[in-house]
């Protein structure tokens, strides 16, 4: 959602587009932008869809800063990107109890992850925010089927995320 939401608050379509060719991840998605209307409301629909011969590796923290690097951004979407990544890192070492080298990434790992959170990281910079202010974020209830199983909303990195 919100790779929508910040196109339409002025990111250029050919700019994310443009600047997500550069990761080596390139050849493995496309980013899909159309208007679109829920419930009344109208707004730009960002997919990321992955081709279906994707592999879909379990990628250590090590692996995705390697990604990030290898695309060549300018230090403050490198540094958020990777700043982002090392969060999630953090909060799956400490709900596992292993180091942060250890942990591989399931879901978040995947390449609609990476790039949908590396967009995220782009499109901040293009609007050069500096300051993000948020109330407490909805986080549902009832349970989602993951690499792990079936777990509880939030599922533990999340809630130790949000904590």
């Amino acid at each position: 959602m919100h790779i929508g939401a910040m196109v339409d608050v002025g990111v250029p379509e050919q700019y994310l587009k443009d600047e997500l060719s550069k990761l080596p991840l390139a050849s493995e998605f496309e980013l899909k932008l159309q208007n679109d209307q829920k419930m009344g409301i109208t707004g730009t629909l960002a997919k990321v869809e992955v081709s279906d011969d994707v592999p879909k590796p379990h990628r250590h923290l090590g692996d995705i800063i390697e990604i990030i690097q290898a695309a060549g951004y300018i230090k403050p979407v490198e540094q958020r990107a990777v700043g982002i990544f090392q969060a999630l890192g953090e909060a799956e070492s400490k709900i596992h109890g292993i180091g942060i080298e250890q942990v591989h990434f399931h879901e978040v790992g995947a390449t609609d992850s990476i790039v949908d959170i590396i967009a995220a990281a782009l499109c901040l910079a293009y609007l050069d925010v500096d300051k993000i202010l948020c109330r407490s974020v909805e986080v549902g209830s009832g349970m989602v089927r993951c690499a792990h199983g079936l777990m509880p909303v939030p599922a533990p990195a999340t809630a130790q995320l949000l904590k």
